[in-house]
């Protein structure tokens, strides 16, 4: 299957403007043209693009990005060192996880010192 620049755009929430800007970077290998010159990114273009924005959110440098998609292209050779690079992409997630659940641990504690405090007051005003 086929996707234009607008789809694509859509589909990851990114602008045109961050897709060709990845392309003329080399973080995302050069992508395919129709006969008018329009980009045309297939599947794997966009497996691709799954994988830096899950790289960049998660606070990842552009040139980590690009190497890790040059070993991509390169083969299966790269494998184990793709491995290494999935495996601590997977440990940063983790702590940010573990991050967001001691937040979200506070803010529920402080929720439910709220709803106490509010069927405490309507306790007492019935009284």
């Amino acid at each position: 299957m086929e996707y234009s620049i607008k789809e694509v755009s859509e589909k990851f929430k990114l602008s045109a403007h961050t897709l060709r800007f990845y392309e003329k970077e080399g973080v995302l290998p050069t992508i395919q043209r129709d006969e008018s010159g329009r980009r045309v990114y297939s599947n794997k273009d966009l497996g691709i693009i799954q994988i830096i924005c899950c790289m960049r959110v998660t606070g990842m440098s552009l040139e980590y990005i690009k190497k890790y998609v040059e070993l991509c292209i390169l083969g299966d050779n790269t494998i184990p060192e793709r491995h290494q690079m999935i495996l601590s992409q997977k440990e940063i997630i983790e702590d940010l996880i573990k991050e967001y659940q001691d937040l979200l641990n506070v803010v529920n504690w402080k929720l439910q010192y709220y709803d106490n405090r509010m069927h405490e007051n309507n306790s007492t005003a019935i009284n």
